[in-house]
């Protein structure tokens, strides 16, 4: 398992509740430069396009209570957030929810969490 098979499984757990839960649909990945490694002229048009160093993985764009979303930063083994991932979520603040998951199980957890889905509260792959 790597951090890409973990979150690719957190869009297949997802993917499960779509038709039950249509915002689950609006969930969305943030290529980050781990996508681009190796592939210099990818790099370079995906900078031009916005590609930001740091921003997390995964974000869910729903309003919930007083935060305006949920930013998901998911790590492996002992891997844990970069200088640049903390100066994203101090830079951006406490208007949103941040989770940092290690499983896509975990990861689907804390979206059933932050949006009050029983079924992915409980959800297991």
């Amino acid at each position: 398992m790597s951090e890409h098979d973990e979150q690719a499984l957190l869009f297949a757990l997802l993917a499960r509740y779509e038709q039950k839960y249509p915002i689950l649909h609006w969930i969305h990945a943030i290529p980050n430069g781990s996508y681009f490694h190796g592939h210099w002229g990818t790099i370079r048009k995906a900078i031009n396009e916005g590609l930001t160093k740091g921003v997390w993985d995964v974000f869910v764009p729903v309003a919930v209570d007083d935060k305006v979303g949920l930013y998901i930063e998911m790590k492996f083994g002992s891997n844990k957030p970069t200088d640049d991932q903390e100066s994203f979520r101090e830079a951006v603040g406490e208007a949103y929810a941040w989770e940092v998951c290690y499983t896509g199980e975990e990861a689907a957890r804390a979206i059933g969490e932050y949006l009050g889905i029983e079924d992915l509260k409980a959800v297991q792959a």
